[in-house]
């Protein structure tokens, strides 16, 4: 069995959707990080880094239970459990989604995150911060318009653990102050994975 432990945030919704692409059962322990449940013992425990999400699978790889922590490994680690297209297994194919999943979670995760705190949660305004880090993001968009205008998704033609990871950083276009209509490869992506049953589920999860 697959413990989720989460709460309703770009990242924490990775794992959530990727959960819900798979089929597979799970138990979703909600993490409230605005009441601090991220710094319980019992969290630490299994993410010493204080961050969702974080899974404990009870049936690891070696049939004991195993702390996954970092969204970008829960995605890799699951996708290799469950034997996943979602992660391909073709060598090419396989770094080329990788290399994207990187791009999301070096780039596309910090630089947006820093838009969010800088525009909705600093408690003084930073013209010059604000500036800084919407600039990367557009800038970040624009990289991912030219990436969907050669390619159906961001790991190659078909949807991989890499949209999984993009997605729901582009769901909050809106506090990053951008227009999907600006990037019409963005959106037409943006679109089409919107439609899926299993992201509008895992979308929902915890709340």
């Amino acid at each position: 069995m697959i413990h989720l432990h989460t709460w309703k945030t770009s990242n924490g919704r990775k794992a959530s959707i990727m959960l819900e692409e798979l089929g597979v059962p799970y138990v979703v322990h909600p993490v409230d990080i605005g009441a601090g449940d991220q710094f319980k013992p019992e969290f630490l425990a299994i993410n010493p880094n204080n961050r969702i999400p974080a899974i404990v699978d009870t049936e690891g790889p070696d049939g004991q239970p195993i702390n996954v922590f970092e969204s970008g490994a829960i995605l890799i680690y699951l996708a290799e459990k469950f034997r996943s297209p979602l992660l391909p297994s073709e060598p090419r194919a396989r770094i080329t989604v990788i290399q994207w999943l990187m791009w999301q979670m070096g780039g596309v995760g910090p630089m947006f995150g820093q838009v969010h705190h800088f525009n909705r949660a600093a408690k003084e305004d930073v013209p010059y911060a604000k500036k800084r880090y919407m600039d990367e993001a557009r800038r970040l968009y624009g990289v991912m318009n030219g990436r969907l205008g050669t390619s159906a998704c961001l790991g190659g033609p078909d949807y991989s653990i890499a949209d999984i990871a993009t997605y729901p950083w582009v769901v909050r276009h809106e506090w990053q102050g951008v227009d999907l209509a600006e990037f019409p490869n963005v959106k037409r992506w943006f679109d089409a994975i919107s439609s899926r049953p299993a992201v509008q589920t895992g979308l929902e999860i915890p709340a």
